[in-house]
């Protein structure tokens, strides 16, 4: 048990479901290794602190475990997988709790360009001419309940076109029952066929119609917008402060937990 400071902390109930899907250990699974000297939950708090509050990983709480510890724990999920890991089996049980299959049949792309801090290279940041922007852009893949299904982060002058051709592919391979995608105006041209014909999957285009004026909901689209606004919700992807890609791309995953531990948390409604 932890005692509760920070508004990003887990409750009793989040950690509840959580500790059950969290990765085991290599120690525990007679695979070798040092035991682990902090407390899971302590770490998982003060990476999600990090995340939600935009912090310098040297300046995270002292009542928190050191810095370095929780960075090493950050960069070990990051490069061996969990944290996607982590993140799918709290997506399927997400998905479950609202009567959904636990693989998703259908989802919506779209990406998002922020500016980039000073620590990211020149090797992974661009100019999107677009949106007058120095930075990256961050591609996402959400199902019809808003739930990440994968991110691609790459600089901002990559076309959403170059960049969905890598990120629908490594979604597809993942969820075998993804059927069809929607999309906006800017993943029109060659990428609908190569989805039909080399992924088996439907890339519908959902298009602003041109007798409509002012502020209107897109059918699908804002789906995947309302996921967007939730990662600025996160002050750490307000601006990519991340020095590698891989880095940016496992923080949206940290976001995204955090978006569903505390809806699995939520009392479920009584049925009359």
């Amino acid at each position: 048990m932890r005692e509760r400071r920070y508004p990003s902390d887990m409750s009793d109930a989040e950690w509840a479901v959580v500790r059950p899907l969290l990765p085991v250990p290599g120690w525990l699974r007679g695979r070798g290794g040092q035991l682990e000297v902090y407390c899971h939950r302590a770490i998982l708090d003060a990476i999600r602190y990090l995340v939600d509050n935009g912090t310098k990983w040297r300046a995270i709480p002292a009542d928190f475990p050191p810095w370095d510890r929780v960075y090493a724990c950050f960069r070990r999920w990051r490069d061996h997988g969990l944290v996607r890991e982590f993140h799918d089996r709290l997506r399927r049980r997400v998905r479950e709790q609202a009567g959904r299959d636990p693989e998703p049949s259908a989802g919506v792309i779209d990406s998002q360009s922020v500016k980039a801090d000073a620590v990211v290279g020149h090797d992974s940041r661009g100019f999107d001419g677009g949106k007058l922007l120095n930075g990256r852009k961050r591609h996402v893949v959400v199902d019809t309940l808003g739930l990440l299904l994968g991110v691609l982060v790459t600089s901002a002058d990559i076309g959403d076109r170059a960049a969905a051709h890598a990120l629908l592919a490594r979604v597809a391979a993942a969820h075998h029952r993804l059927a069809l995608v929607w999309a906006d105006g800017g993943y029109t041209g060659s990428l609908v066929e190569y989805c039909l014909a080399a992924l088996a999957l439907v890339l519908a285009i959902v298009k602003r119609s041109d007798d409509v004026r002012g502020f209107v909901v897109l059918p699908k689209r804002w789906i995947v917008k309302r996921f967007i606004a939730h990662l600025m919700r996160s002050r750490r992807l307000v601006r990519d402060f991340e020095r590698s890609t891989g880095s940016a791309e496992a923080v949206v995953y940290w976001s995204a937990t955090m978006l569903m531990t505390r809806r699995l948390a939520q009392p479920r409604p009584s049925r009359v």
